[in-house]
């Protein structure tokens, strides 16, 4: 996300350094739910979510601590508001799948 470079030296290897770490478990949370069995994707896809509140909490005090400006605040932000919104998208297709019109048919 590029704004770990911008935080001073003093929170730059401590909050700076979680924040680059959560965004790396948020990957690889997400690359092992899209190739974990059904039965165990929602479980993963909820860490998924889980981290992004994780992270949406450290970006919003590094706000608070004036570590980041208001325009990579509200960037930042923005963006894991869309990550978070695909994240439940996804959980919300693995517990209600669409029917398809030979499901509703009540053939197959």
């Amino acid at each position: 996300m590029g704004i770990v470079p911008h935080i001073p030296k003093t929170a730059r290897y401590t909050l700076g350094a979680r924040i680059e770490n959560k965004f790396l478990d948020l990957l690889e949370l997400a690359y092992t739910s899209y190739f974990s069995e059904k039965e165990k994707k929602a479980e993963k896809l909820s860490e998924c979510i889980f981290t992004t509140d994780i992270l949406k909490f450290l970006i919003s005090t590094s706000w608070e601590g004036k570590f980041i400006s208001n325009k990579q605040y509200e960037d930042i932000a923005i963006k894991l508001d869309e990550i978070g919104k695909m994240l439940w998208g996804w959980k919300k297709s693995l517990d209600n799948p669409q029917k398809t019109p030979l499901n509703k048919a009540g053939k197959r």
